[in-house]
């Protein structure tokens, strides 16, 4: 199977491109920005050496599903999906920072509690907590926005408003927002029999208004949990059956890697890439409701530019 690990487009009006770490990002005519999500994979902030395919076309139209069901709390940036790959849309000047929210305690959260740390970006947790208990109320655990190959960094609310990050009127309003999006998201997975246990959100500035950018509600940027079998494993005190990228971090564990210095990503051997891309269409499938319906592969590269090109005469 074809797998799209890198882009090098020259479009009209173009003028640059970045290269993130599973996106590359076109600017073009200085207001509008091309999003292609391609089938790289990172963990533990490294690129995978291998892409997976159909990634890049599972995320790009999970994260369209839910910009469009999440437009009326939020002005978002997407204009239109001209390609299964691509998102075109408004450009933002992004805020420095992301807005991370938590239903529940798992993940790096938790491995910061179970250290004995009871204090997480400012928000106190109370003792006795267990791993993926449901906090009484979701809160926000904001990090810095890094730049690309740095990795990200916990910060408070009051260290956000005292380095000028954001004005405290435009931090409010991304609180608000963060909220108002996780129910709304809570609410989706629900009528999915899942329960959305935590993501981010990244907002930006245009015209004087805030808007909400880049994706939201994948598999890359959230974990979500089975609500029928969830208290039933917690009770036993049992791993949760989630749907999140979290089962390639445990590979990696499991084979010796943790994006520390020194260590090498194991092979990835085409069964193993083969498996990753099945339990990425089975994300897509649960999360959306929706069959996974895969884009012809045949020439990737050709198709992502045809349909950009089409579409950007008409804009």
């Amino acid at each position: 199977m074809n797998a799209l690990t890198n882009t090098d487009f020259h479009f009209d009006g173009q003028k640059n491109v970045y290269h993130g770490k599973v996106r590359d990002v076109y600017t073009v005519k200085n207001d509008l920005l091309v999003m292609v999500a391609t089938d790289r994979i990172s963990a533990f902030d490294v690129v995978l050496p291998k892409g997976i395919p159909y990634k890049g076309q599972m995320l790009n139209q999970i994260a369209a599903k839910f910009l469009d069901a999440t437009a009326d709390i939020v002005p978002n940036w997407k204009l239109a999906s001209p390609d299964p790959m691509v998102t075109v849309g408004l450009r933002c000047e992004g805020y420095p920072v992301e807005m991370i929210v938590r239903g529940y305690l798992c993940g790096s959260a938790w491995r910061t509690y179970k250290s004995g740390v009871r204090e997480i970006c400012g928000v106190k947790i109370p003792d006795g907590m267990r791993e993926n208990q449901r906090f009484p109320q979701p809160i926000i655990t904001p990090t810095t926005k890094a730049e690309y190959g740095l990795h990200d960094e916990d910060i408070t609310r009051e260290e956000i408003l005292s380095k000028g990050l954001v004005t405290v009127q435009e931090y409010e309003a991304l609180e608000k927002y963060t909220m108002a999006l996780f129910i709304r998201g809570t609410e989706m997975a629900a009528a999915r029999g899942l329960i959305l246990v935590d993501t981010k959100y990244e907002f930006g500035r245009r015209d004087g208004k805030i808007y909400l950018i880049d994706e939201i509600h994948t598999p890359d940027s959230s974990r979500y949990f089975y609500a029928e079998t969830y208290q039933e494993l917690f009770d036993k005190g049992e791993a949760q059956k989630q749907l999140s990228k979290e089962f390639v971090r445990e590979w990696l564990m499991e084979n010796g890697f943790q994006g520390k210095e020194g260590q090498k990503v194991p092979e990835m051997t085409p069964e193993i890439v083969a498996g990753i891309s099945e339990r990425y269409i089975e994300l897509f499938e649960n999360i959306s409701g929706e069959n996974f319906d895969r884009a012809d592969v045949s020439n990737i590269t050709a198709r992502i530019e045809k349909n950009i090109t089409e579409y950007l005469k008409t804009v």
